[in-house]
């Protein structure tokens, strides 16, 4: 079994650089179209509980879908949210990545790097010009 993981929707950057940073410590991860393969309610709930974070936590609020259905509301229980994430997969917030050293949404995407079982090879920088990696592998903090 690969020791990373990740929840990826290649349409989006953050998911992208996540990726990249992934492979840049050496890694080839095993990648979940979650579009196209959701988790199931069981695996979803695992991994909200993994993170530490409520169904809340990860549902996606960008996007037409979250106003459509009206999420914002305080009404909806986190069963209920996590029937909509599993009805629409669209809905649920991205990049996931589990690893022997955790799970996290890896939101912004260098917050892989502090559960990645193996350090950065090298220099990384984001699709949007932000260097977040030097030459040595270390992590430049802001």
């Amino acid at each position: 079994m690969n020791p990373v993981t990740i929840y990826h929707n290649p349409a989006c950057g953050t998911s992208r650089n996540t990726l990249a940073l992934i492979r840049n410590s050496g890694c080839e991860p095993e990648i979940v179209l979650y579009l196209e393969t959701p988790p199931d309610r069981a695996r979803l709930v695992e991994l909200i509980a993994a993170m530490g974070i409520t169904a809340r936590g990860l549902v996606r609020e960008k996007g037409q879908l979250y106003a459509e259905l009206g999420l914002d509301d305080p009404k909806w229980s986190e069963a209920q949210l996590i029937d909509f994430m599993l009805q629409h997969p669209i809905l649920i917030n991205r990049p996931i990545v589990v690893t022997p050293l955790g799970t996290r949404l890896c939101r912004p995407s260098e917050l892989v790097l502090d559960i990645l079982p193996q350090p950065q090879q090298g220099a990384f920088t984001k699709e949007d010009g932000e260097a977040v990696v030097d030459a040595q592998g270390q992590r430049i903090r802001k």
